[in-house]
């Protein structure tokens, strides 16, 4: 079956309301697995920053809590949200908890790890804030590991903005 491009695809919010991807045409987009509880989870203050910083030139930040890490996103939607609001000042949008690797994977995931593998050429997704950049084509340039930090990022978010 052939991947549908990222304009195509949709995904639920973190209250349910399905988001279409066609909105994002001309945006740059940063997908970001989340967890709650992990060592990497500081990471949402950077990719808060990156967002506010670059938002009003077309930066879009999507976080998709994944639970499939060590059970480290345990809550509801709301809890996370409220989490994510209450600690980091999060206003990018959260969407839906979502399997990102397995027999029930989310689309949105599938068509990621489709476009760009990871270290060694393995497309399974690692461990929580794995990140994928796509440009204002829809086209994914880059993959980066959970070691990542956003403000290591914000080079190639700027070139592509």
């Amino acid at each position: 079956m052939h991947a549908p491009d990222f304009y195509s695809l949709s995904s639920l919010d973190a209250k349910k309301n399905e988001v279409s991807f066609e909105q994002f045409k001309g945006k740059v987009v940063l997908i970001v697995n989340v967890a709650s509880k992990c060592g990497f989870t500081p990471q949402y203050d950077g990719l808060e920053k990156l967002y506010q910083t670059h938002k009003d030139q077309g930066l879009v930040i999507l976080g998709f809590p994944s639970n499939q890490f060590g059970s480290q996103e345990p809550g509801t939607e709301e809890e996370i949200t409220s989490f994510c609001r209450l600690n980091y000042g999060v206003t990018f949008p959260i969407m839906a908890k979502t399997d990102v690797n397995g027999d029930h994977e989310h689309p949105v995931y599938h068509w990621l790890k489709s476009q760009k593998s990871g270290l060694l050429g393995l497309t399974r997704i690692k461990w929580n804030f794995e990140k994928f950049l796509i440009n204002k084509e829809g086209q994914v340039v880059h993959r980066y590991s959970s070691l990542t930090k956003p403000e290591d990022i914000e080079k190639d978010i700027v070139a592509l903005l």
